[in-house]
């Protein structure tokens, strides 16, 4: 049985307070990156991506997937991650549209992160 409470791999209660929030909309999906805490007062990241679908009466409804990430993985996760957007950034964009979709990219991340340290939130 699971608990949204709990998280028996990990040991820890989850009392699921927000204490950041950032969305990313991203076409038909949205992704929502959400710093929580657990009943320790320790912190942890939700990882939810919601997709929007049309049911068979024409009402919306939402696919949601949802990650917990802690941060004794933060750091392993993230090298993953940059790997992983690297090797697609170097052998699977081609052309002059690829090329442009990266230097975009590229702005846009400069933009919108600064260097974090997980152990500060």
């Amino acid at each position: 049985m699971y608990s949204e409470d709990f998280d028996e791999v990990n040991g820890q209660e989850r009392s699921g307070e927000d204490v950041y929030s950032r969305p990313v909309r991203a076409g038909k999906r949205t992704y929502f990156f959400d710093v929580k805490t657990t009943k320790g007062n320790d912190y942890y990241l939700t990882i939810t991506e919601s997709k929007r679908k049309v049911e068979k009466d024409g009402r919306f409804a939402y696919d949601k997937h949802k990650i917990f990430l802690y941060k004794e993985d933060f750091d392993k996760f993230a090298e993953g991650l940059q790997e992983v957007v690297d090797y697609i950034r170097n052998n699977c964009l081609s052309g002059e549209a690829g090329a442009a979709k990266q230097e975009e990219q590229g702005k846009d991340i400069e933009k919108g992160f600064s260097d974090v340290d997980f152990e500060e939130l």
